[in-house]
């Protein structure tokens, strides 16, 4: 083990500080603090200086594998290169200094931004409005259900408490419907992998709140009985609910609206360059059809002819020189608040910038180079890995474990990582009991795609030589094989319990 590859506690040496801080004028107590809040003893912290402080966190920041470091083809997470000039865009102090409850008239500029990016988002997808409250994709699952809800309820229609999910589905998509207290109802695929319109149409009667679907689906195969499956929820009443998560191959060429979806949300730290991972930041905006627009969630913003005001922020003051309204005529319709103001600006401000940066033209072929890369890694890896579906797929797509069968999927994504590729998304979707989900994203290289194809040939044929070589990996990274049930059930997180 190396020095600096020790734990910062095995660093500590008492009365060592890595700073300081200058004393405190107001000396305050912590007498007012409740006794059995109040800590009996000092911290147990490490005591070191400020020189191993920073080699410590340095050394773990390149521990870990980041999409700025090496191929990451997670299927279903979109895990691409995202342009440093959006992040620098998000730096400018004149961002990073706004207050959400400034008066309207303060912000003008950052107002302009959330109405441009709305309708350049309403272009893209064929919706008419959109709300940037939900901060992230489950978030705004889970507000569009409650739009669909609030709608039903505004024409008596209560009994529909019931929300159809394909067996595809990503896993938030029952999750949020159950949050909203709506009964999950599976709908099958077919042997093609897309959802079976005959076992829709029994499923479909006065109880039925929508669909909740991805397309392309979760194994990357576009829905072409979209249509059909359309018209036929419409037909018993039902709304359709577009899961934005798989947008990237469709940009500038497919849009939910045309499709017939009334609902859906996006994911802009996915298809709109914001890096995303464990746990944030994300922004995930909700777009509705025409009729929905009343059931949207406040606050929003609204353009006027005195510039652009904050409508439904309850408690907001008004401003004294444009007398921004506390309100709007259409707040009791609405679906209430989803979050404290309008979404994670910064997260926003970077998609606003992406899709500047591209235009039109260039989000076009972002849509077909993510399909294309998917595509060539299939082609030229389906003679050693298991294809169960062989059509053309979109952005991604999904093996079920080596041709062979002489090792797990998990020993493949292990083994992956010493030649410095991250595992591509393993056991999901649950279709196939080895799936092994593949997505290159649009950003990658030929190069780097061929990199991979050779790693992943080079790994089957070891599986066939001798399969202990995978099922021993990783074998050149920090931390080895761990045990991850054990690590998941009994999760050591204070370094006092490592004994």
């Amino acid at each position: 083990m190396k020095y600096y590859d020790k734990l910062i506690f095995e660093l500590s040496r008492k009365g060592r500080t890595g700073y300081s801080l200058p004393s405190n004028p107001w000396k305050a107590s912590t007498d007012g603090i409740p006794a059995a809040l109040r800590r009996s003893a000092p911290a147990p912290l490490p005591e070191v200086g400020e020189v191993d402080v920073v080699r410590h966190y340095t050394n773990l920041s390149q521990m870990n594998f980041g999409v700025d470091t090496g191929f990451y083809p997670l299927g279903s997470c979109t895990m691409k290169y995202n342009p440093k000039i959006n992040e620098e865009i998000a730096s400018i102090r004149g961002f990073q200094g706004l207050h959400p409850l400034q008066p309207s008239c303060t912000v003008q500029g950052a107002l302009e931004l959330y109405y441009d990016l709305e309708n350049a988002l309403c272009a893209i997808t064929g919706m008419h409005r959109f709300t940037f409250n939900p901060c992230a994709g489950a978030h705004g699952e889970l507000t569009g259900l409650m739009i669909m809800r609030k709608y039903h309820a505004s024409r008596g229609d209560t009994a529909r408490t019931r929300i159809i999910v394909p067996d595809s589905a990503h896993g938030t998509n029952p999750a949020s419907a159950a949050v909203c207290g709506l009964e999950v109802v599976e709908v099958k695929s077919t042997p093609e992998g897309l959802v079976d319109v005959n076992d829709l149409k029994p499923l479909l009667d006065g109880t039925i709140a929508g669909i909740m679907m991805t397309n392309p689906n979760t194994l990357g195969l576009f829905e072409k009985e979209i249509g059909e499956i359309a018209s036929l929820v419409h037909g018993c009443g039902g709304l359709l609910y577009y899961d934005g998560a798989n947008m990237n191959p469709l940009l500038g060429t497919v849009r939910p609206g045309d499709m017939g979806f009334d609902i859906m949300h996006l994911n802009l730290h996915k298809t709109f360059s914001t890096p995303h991972g464990g746990g944030g930041p994300g922004a995930g905006p909700v777009g509705v059809a025409e009729r929905l627009e009343p059931f949207l969630p406040v606050p929003k913003v609204v353009k006027t002819d005195n510039g652009f005001r904050v409508l439904g922020r309850p408690g907001m003051p008004p401003c004294p020189k444009c007398g921004n309204p506390k309100g709007s005529k259409g707040c009791e319709e609405s679906a209430g608040e989803v979050s404290g103001f309008l979404g994670n600006f910064g997260v926003l401000l970077r998609a606003y910038a992406y899709i500047l940066m591209l235009g039109k033209e260039n989000l076009v072929l972002a849509g077909k180079y993510a399909s294309l890369g998917a595509n060539y890694i299939k082609e030229c890896l389906k003679d050693c890995y298991k294809l169960p579906i062989l059509s053309v797929c979109k952005h991604e797509f999904v093996f079920d474990g080596l041709a062979s069968g002489k090792a797990t999927t998990l020993d493949v994504a292990k083994r992956l990582l010493d030649f410095g590729f991250h595992a591509p998304t393993i056991y999901f979707p649950l279709l196939f009991h080895q799936a092994l989900m593949i997505e290159p994203t649009e950003t990658e290289s030929k190069e780097t795609m061929d990199a991979f194809i050779e790693v992943m040939r080079q790994i089957a044929a070891e599986a066939e030589e001798d399969a202990s070589i995978l099922q021993e990996a990783p074998h050149t990274t920090p931390v080895r094989r761990p045990d991850e049930t054990r690590a998941a059930r009994q999760p050591v997180l204070k370094y006092g319990d490592l004994a």
